[in-house]
Parts: structure tokens; C-alpha cells; sequence
């Protein structure tokens, strides 16, 4: 069971001079929690320079491990697939927190050049809803949060099509805003109706003048501009729950507080 940060304590420890034993190793994996990240292309490019997943991490450096677990080109009803293996109800040590972020590829048209990923909107909700009901079964604590497909810039999209493909490019764009923006409310209804915390990111990109080159890169996928809208938004969600970077431990004592003669002290007290 995973307890808030403000009920973390410290405890007595008697660690050898320069080693550290087995069972306080284990102690450690448990000190620094996990914060899964679980999407498509959009999550799995967010460690990349100036992604949102990397800046996650460094928001969290020392205080939680952020876990990449995104899949191009997945949809909805792909990931179920994915979810015994990894996020097992048998685990030792579940995120504490997870952001789902489906949609760009369920929302595909039929009829287009990327047909096959289409989910039909009323499976894509329900398929999140077993993600989420998946997760909390994992872990009843474990803070869950919907992120919406980003809105699509359907001029964008066209023009990279005709880069990639030339002639063989569709005219017409295999993803709309329109219909984007339907799967997005489903998104956020779930939520609602979960109790859950969402990110209408397709709302929030909007909302800024210029969106379609500002903060997309080739009309679907993110500029830097538009991972730091994402990681905006999910530190905003973070620190209005319980999981607020700045009120959460460091996993071991600052350098600045280890005696270089008697550096062992500093270590009588893991947090646990």
C-alpha cells in the first residue's frame, strides 16, 4: 500500500562503514516511486530532447522514477493488450501515479491512408475505462490521469503526407480536428464520470494563436513548444493532488550534508 508523502518517516539504520546490505538495497527501490507514462508516439518521443517525458524527469529528479511506456502507433484497443505485462496485478512496487494519453490514432478516419489504427468512438472510451479500472486494480491509491488527443492540424498533416509519400499522398488528410476533438470529449467525460483528473490538451492548444505550427511538428506530433504545453499541464494536476515535486523527499542526503570524515552518519537515517 502506497502511503502519502506526508506520512513518510525515518528510521534508525546501521549500515556498515563503506557498504550498504542487500535488504537496505531493497529499502532503496522502494524510497523512489514510479510515475508510468502510458500512450502512443506521443509518449514515446516525450524523452527525446525538449519532450515532455524528460522534463517530467527532471521535475522529479531524486524524487520519483518516470517510467516511458509508449507505443507509436498504438491505439486504445492495442494497449489492452499490453496491460498484464506491464502493469502485473502481482507487482511489489505499482506506479504511484500514471498519465494516459490515447486517442491521435483511434481518432484515424476510415477510408484514409491510416484506417487500420481506427477505433470507433464508443470502443475508445470503453477501452480506456478498462485501463483505468486495470490501473486501480493494480493499485486502489494509484493517482490516474487522462490526457486528450492534441488537436490536429489537418494542413499540416496533408503537407507532410505529400514529403513522405509524393504523389502516392492522399488529398484528403487521414486525421481531422473535428473528429479529434469528439474523441477528446469522450476523454474528458470519463474522467468525470471516473472521478478522475484529465488534460484537454486538445481545449488547451487552442486556446494560443498559431497552434497548428507552434505546437505541432508535422500537424499531429509535438514541437517543443507543445511538449512543454503537456509537461505544463501535468506538473499543474500533480501539484494540486498529493504529488507535488517540490513536498516530496530526496531519496538520499544532499552532498552538502555528508562529513567527508565521517560520511557514515550521514546515512544512519533512510527514508522509507
Amino acid at each position: 500500500v502506497f502511503l502519502p508523502f506526508t506520512s513518510l518517516h525515518f528510521v534508525e539504520a546501521h549500515l556498515p562503514d563503506t557498504s550498504i546490505s542487500s535488504n537496505d538495497s531493497l529499502r532503496r527501490e522502494r524510497m523512489r516511486p514510479q510515475i508510468a507514462l502510458f500512450g502512443d508516439s506521443i509518449t514515446e518521443q516525450s524523452f527525446r530532447s525538449g519532450g515532455w517525458g524528460a522534463a517530467l524527469a527532471d521535475t522529479y529528479t531524486r524524487k520519483a522514477d518516470i517510467v516511458n511506456r509508449g507505443y507509436s502507433g498504438y491505439n486504445t484497443r492495442w494497449a489492452l493488450f499490453l496491460l498484464h505485462q506491464l502493469f502485473p496485478f502481482d507487482s511489489t512496487k505499482p506506479p504511484v501515479a500514471a498519465t494516459i494519453f490515447f486517442g491521435a490514432n483511434d481518432a484515424a478516419l476510415l477510408g484514409r491512408t491510416s484506417e487500420r489504427q481506427h477505433v470507433p468512438i464508443e470502443e475508445y472510451k470503453e477501452n480506456l475505462r478498462k485501463v483505468v479500472h486495470h490501473l486501480k486494480e493494480c493499485s486502489p491509491t494509484m493517482l490516474v490521469v487522462l490526457i486528450t488527443p492534441p488537436p490536429v492540424d489537418e494542413v499540416g498533416r496533408r503537407d507532410y503526407a505529400q514529403s513522405v509519400y509524393g504523389e502516392k499522398a492522399m488529398e484528403l488528410p487521414e486525421r481531422t480536428n473535428e473528429v479529434t476533438g469528439l474523441y477528446a470529449k469522450q476523454c474528458v467525460e470519463l474522467a468525470k464520470e471516473m472521478g478522475l483528473c484529465s488534460i484537454d490538451l486538445w481545449s488547451k492548444m487552442q486556446e494560443t494563436g498559431g497552434w497548428q505550427k507552434k505546437f505541432l511538428s508535422d500537424g499531429l506530433h509535438l514541437t517543443p513548444e507543445g511538449n512543454a504545453v503537456v509537461h505544463e499541464e501535468v506538473v499543474k494536476v500533480f501539484n494540486q493532488l498529493w504529488l507535488s515535486a517540490a513536498e516530496m523527499p530526496d531519496d538520499f542526503p544532499s552532498h552538502s550534508e555528508i562529513d567527508g570524515k565521517n560520511p557514515e552518519k550521514a546515512f544512519q537515517q533512510l527514508c522509507i
